[in-house]
C-alpha cells in the first residue's frame, strides 16, 4: 500500500512491523513476513543511516527501533497507523496480537 511512497515493499513491511512491535531484529521480521533476509537487512541499514531507525546490540542480535530524534517521526507513525487500518485483517491481527516472550516454565496451557 505504501510501496509507491516508500519505494519498496520490504521497507513498508519493516516499518509496519516496527510500528506495531516497537523493536525487532531482521531475522524475526523476515520470518514473520516469510521473505528473504538480505533485502530486509539492506533496507534496515539504509533507514538507520538516514536517521529514521536506531539499532542496538543485545548479545549478538541487532535490535532496530524508531529513532525518537527523527524530526518526522510523528508524521511517519500517523501514516503507518493509517496504512495498518487498511491492511488485511489477518496481517493486522498477526502484527498486533503476537506473543513476544516465552511462556513461564511449568505454566499450564
Amino acid at each position: 500500500m505504501l510501496e509507491p511512497v516508500l519505494g519498496s515493499s520490504t521497507k513498508e513491511k519493516a516499518l509496519l512491523f516496527l510500528y506495531c512491535k516497537e523493536e525487532g531484529y531482521a531475522r524475526e521480521m523476515a520470518r514473520f513476513f516469510r521473505s528473504d533476509l538480505s533485502p530486509l537487512q539492506r533496507q534496515l541499514e539504509k533507514m538507520e543511516s538516514a536517521g529514521v531507525l536506531y539499532s542496538r546490540l543485545v548479545g549478538r542480535t541487532r535490535l532496530y527501533g524508531f529513532n525518537p530524534r527523527y524530526p518526522f517521526l510523528p508524521e511517519l507513525k500517523a501514516i503507518l497507523k493509517k496504512a495498518l487500518a487498511f491492511a488485511p485483517e489477518d496481517l493486522r491481527e498477526a502484527l498486533t496480537l503476537g506473543r513476544r516472550r516465552p511462556r513461564k516454565a511449568g505454566k499450564p496451557l
